[in-house]
C-alpha cells in the first residue's frame, strides 16, 4: 500500500507520517516554508510545494503526483487550506472521502475510519471505499526516525489567482495541542476580573490556561489560541481540569481525547460531570485555594 500525505501544518504533518507509516509506504507533500524540518519523520519522499499556496492550485499538483505514483490512500491534515485542497481532489478523482477521522485501519479491502458525531457527543465507526481522508490533529505523537527522507523541490503551479500580499496572522502565546496539564475556564467563573483567581492553580500545576467558546470568542477573555472545543483547538492532555464550564457537547470534542478530567462546578445537573473522571460540586473560588496548596 502507499500513501501520499498532505499538510500545510509542520506539526500535523508528523503526527501523520508517524501514524500512516506503521501500515503503508508514506510520502509527504507540504507546502511549509521549511520541509527539513519533516525530513526525519518516515517518508520515502518530500514534495516541497514551497510556492503553491491556493487549495485549488495545490489540488493540481498532487493530481499528477497521485497519477504518477499510483498512491492508494491520500491522507490529507484537516486544516483550512486541506480541507478545501480535498474536497477539490475527490471531485477531481472521482474518489470517495471520509473526513475529520481520528483512527484508521483497512479491513478486507474496506477502509475502516473512526471520528466524533453528533458534534463530538459519540464517536462514529464507518466501513467505507474512502481513499481520501482528512485527519484531525492529534492522531498520533510524532515520533522521529533515523533517515532523513530525501527532498523534491517542486515549481509553483500556473495559478488563475495572483498573490499580491502576504500578511502573517499574529502568532499564539501557547500550544495547547501539546500541553500536558491545562486548566479551562467557563462562564461559571462569573466574570474576567476572577481570572487572576485561577492563576495559582495553573502555576502549581505547571499548566496552560485555556477557556471555552463563550471566554474566548464571545467575551474575549482569553486570546482565540487559548479556546477548546469543535472550533477551536483539540487537545489530549494527561490532566484536564474544567472550572465553570457546564459541558456542551461542542466544548466535550475538543477535550475528549484527555487522559484524565477533573470538573468543579457549583451546578450538580452540569453535563461535564457525565464526561469527568472526578467531580467536584461546589463554590469553584473555594475549591481552588485548597487544590492549589494540595499541589504546591
Amino acid at each position: 500500500m502507499k500513501c501520499l500525505v498532505f499538510s500545510d501544518n509542520s506539526d500535523l504533518a508528523g503526527q501523520m507520517l508517524t501514524y500512516f507509516r506503521k501500515s503503508m509506504d508514506t510520502d509527504l507533500a507540504t507546502t511549509v516554508r521549511d520541509a527539513s524540518t519533516l525530513e526525519m519523520y518516515g517518508s520515502k519522499k518530500i514534495f516541497h510545494l514551497k510556492d503553491t499556496v491556493f487549495p485549488g492550485d495545490i489540488a493540481r499538483v498532487l493530481e499528477k503526483l497521485v497519477s504518477s505514483n499510483n498512491y492508494d490512500y491520500i491522507v490529507i491534515g484537516s486544516t483550512a487550506i486541506g480541507r478545501g485542497v480535498a474536497g477539490i481532489l475527490s471531485q477531481k478523482l472521482g474518489r470517495e472521502a471520509m473526513t475529520e477521522i481520528s483512527e484508521f485501519r483497512i479491513d478486507g479491502g474496506k477502509t475502516v475510519t473512526r471520528r466524533f458525531f453528533y458534534g463530538g457527543k459519540t464517536v462514529l465507526e464507518e466501513k467505507s471505499n474512502a481513499t481520501i481522508l482528512t485527519v484531525m490533529p492529534g492522531i498520533s505523537d510524532p515520533e522521529k526516525v533515523q533517515e532523513k527522507s530525501p527532498i523534491e523541490e517542486l515549481p509553483a503551479s500556473e495559478s488563475a489567482v495572483k498573490l499580491i500580499e502576504r500578511k502573517e496572522k499574529k502568532a499564539g502565546t501557547v500550544d495547547l495541542e501539546k500541553a500536558g496539564i491545562i486548566v479551562s475556564i467557563g462562564r461559571g467563573i462569573g466574570s474576567q476580573d476572577k481570572i487572576p483567581l485561577i492563576e495559582p492553580l495553573v502555576k502549581a500545576a505547571h499548566a496552560e490556561l485555556a477557556g471555552s467558546r463563550p471566554i474566548c470568542l464571545d467575551y474575549h477573555w482569553l486570546s482565540e489560541d487559548r479556546q477548546v472545543g469543535l472550533s477551536g483547538k483539540k487537545v489530549k492532555p494527561r490532566v484536564y481540569i474544567a472550572l465553570g464550564i457546564s459541558g456542551q457537547i461542542q466544548h466535550i470534542a475538543g477535550m475528549r481525547g484527555s487522559k484524565t478530567v477533573v470538573a468543579i462546578n457549583k451546578d450538580k445537573s452540569a453535563p461535564i460531570f457525565e464526561e469527568c473522571d472526578y467531580g467536584i460540586v461546589g463554590d469553584i473560588f473555594q475549591i481552588v485555594p485548597q487544590l492549589t496548596e494540595a499541589l504546591k
